[in-house]
């Protein structure tokens, strides 16, 4: 099957494209998912959506575009994906910098044998390798396009980038011969990379010379340890690759882009957005 035959009618903004042609791997269903009640506590409201079968993504063009895009991975903690509050608010943002966002609802697990990064890697890996090969279909260079994860989509995208590009799903058309490495990537709150018992990255997380420049954040008072993200940090640092860090003193877990009271982070969008633009990535 050629690159054509094995393309998809594309969408734009809040229609949700199929990331697989048939069903997805292991699957026998195509849920987009069920959206949980909002939390009176919460205002603005946050979507938590579960029971996702039939992973989706969104696209958001950049009004202005320089030519980069990024596919972003929402947190959830596996069971459930956060589409907006970790989703299409960042790719508001990164439209405003000419930025293309691509936002991935991947498949949520509920108990199984299987690791709950595991069905979300396969659709994050089917995501980079779909968006890189249409990128004819959109002003974007198939040599810019990047990753941002938040909290679990944080991890996952932290699995991706430590393989070794090899895919943990068996091939389905000629999409998934196109490389699913991103040029950039951004890690925002990435959850549990620490292994608090062995004082090292978890297992299947590791920093390699294949790594891409990357942007780290995290907040002290996060009950998901910074230490997790302090070392990638090293790691990269070690290996000469452009990489920046920022630990916020608090600010907790799961912020997004939304404002903290008493805290800083909501500023890491303007350290972000000026890394962007050191690494050649959007206008400056």
């Amino acid at each position: 099957m050629t690159l054509a035959q094995a393309s998809f009618s594309f969408a734009i903004a809040d229609t949700p494209l199929g990331i697989w042609p048939d069903l997805a791997p292991g699957e026998s269903g195509r849920h987009t998912g069920d959206v949980l009640p909002f939390r009176d506590n919460e205002v603005p409201p946050v979507t938590r959506v579960v029971d996702i079968t039939r992973p989706t993504m969104t696209v958001h063009l950049a009004p202005r575009p320089c030519g980069s895009s990024v596919v972003i991975l929402p947190g959830g903690g596996f069971s459930k994906v956060v589409p907006d509050k970790e989703g299409t608010e960042a790719a508001d943002w990164l439209n405003q910098l000419g930025v293309t966002a691509f936002v991935l609802s991947y498949r949520t697990t509920e108990g199984g044998d299987a690791p709950g990064w595991h069905k979300p890697l396969q659709d994050a890996q089917r995501a980079m390798s779909l968006v890189r090969s249409q990128a004819d279909r959109w002003p974007i260079n198939p040599d810019q396009i990047g990753l941002i994860g938040f909290s679990a989509g944080g991890q996952v995208a932290a699995r991706l980038l430590s393989g070794s590009g090899g895919l943990a799903y068996e091939r389905v058309d000629a999409v998934d011969d196109v490389s699913c490495r991103p040029n950039f990537a951004m890690l925002v709150y990435p959850w549990n990379l620490y292994d608090a018992n062995a004082q090292r990255l978890v297992n299947g997380v590791k920093v390699t010379d294949q790594y891409p420049p990357t942007f780290l954040v995290h907040t002290d008072d996060d009950r998901s340890s910074s230490l997790g993200t302090v070392l990638l940090y090293a790691g990269l640092k070690s290996r000469g690759i452009a990489s920046e860090l920022h630990v916020f003193g608090n600010g907790g877990h799961g912020y997004g882009l939304r404002p903290v009271e008493g805290s800083q982070i909501s500023s890491w969008t303007d350290h972000a957005a000026h890394w962007l633009g050191t690494q050649g990535l959007i206008n400056r």
